[in-house]
């Protein structure tokens, strides 16, 4: 594959773009995840009480963080991928210069990455404000470093969904029958461990699982040796679909 430095210009490209919709986005990007934290964590969370010793928030926020860079990423490159592919045909003006299709896809993929990883950062403060405090400064380091792996992950997942959409329909797809029920079945909103066994077998696979697992780890301190085991996951599965991300892309625009 043709990877080169001009990955840097599609990302600057894209930044340059969104700082005249900074503030809509960032409005947009804490809607989803505040009304998780509102219903499920004060409205559910009236009902639960504390959960395991501590109050449910404190369950929920390590989730709902992640699941906040998920989302981001996801949706910017699929739908914002295919506008600049399909509607304003950035990828054929890029590609006409020396950027290569590789540059553009995996400086999108990057920029991906970079939205969640501001909408995970944004859902860090709130979580700041309400108390909810990672144990310590190495702790916010390494959810920073994990919400970046977690946004790349993703990023190329849509990748791979966005090469193969004809229209904006086909995003459905993927949204209601791989990214809706990653979130009930992840841990996100409630522990694995009351899920019957086939549940659990099959949340295995699903890589919001290893990514909350470590979130949660994160916040709470607590660093167990299974945690590498999610860690290869979510490096194996980032991997693996970022080249696959890009094979397709550049299939799809140079044909």
């Amino acid at each position: 594959m043709n990877f080169s430095y001009r990955i840097a210009y599609v990302f600057w490209r894209n930044l340059v773009s969104y700082k005249r919709f900074v503030l809509t986005t960032f409005l947009a990007s804490l809607i989803q995840p505040l009304f998780y934290l509102i219903t499920f964590g004060i409205g559910m969370g009236a009902y639960i009480g504390h959960f395991g010793g501590r109050p449910y928030l404190y369950f929920l926020v390590p989730g709902v963080l992640i699941t906040s860079v998920m989302m981001t990423a996801s949706f910017e490159c699929m739908y914002g991928t295919f506008v600049k592919m399909v509607h304003e045909k950035l990828y054929d003006s890029l590609i006409a210069t020396p950027v290569s299709a590789e540059d553009a896809v995996a400086g999108d993929i990057a920029w991906g990455a970079f939205r969640g990883l501001v909408s995970g950062g944004l859902m860090m403060i709130v979580a700041i404000f309400m108390g909810i405090l990672p144990v310590s400064l190495l702790s916010v380091l390494l959810l920073i470093l994990l919400m970046i792996f977690v946004g790349i992950l993703f990023s190329s997942l849509a990748m791979i969904v966005t090469a193969f959409a004809p229209n904006f329909d086909f995003f459905n797809y993927y949204s209601e029958l791989v990214i809706t029920p990653m979130l009930f079945f992840s841990g996100v909103f409630f522990p694995l461990d009351k899920f019957p066994d086939w549940m659990k077998t099959l949340s295995l696979f699903l890589p919001l699982t290893h990514a909350v697992a470590i979130s949660r780890a994160i916040f709470n301190g607590t660093y167990t040796r299974g945690l590498i085991f999610n860690f290869l996951v979510i490096f194996v599965l980032e991997v693996t679909a970022f080249f696959i991300g890009v094979r397709l892309m550049k299939k799809r625009l140079i044909k």
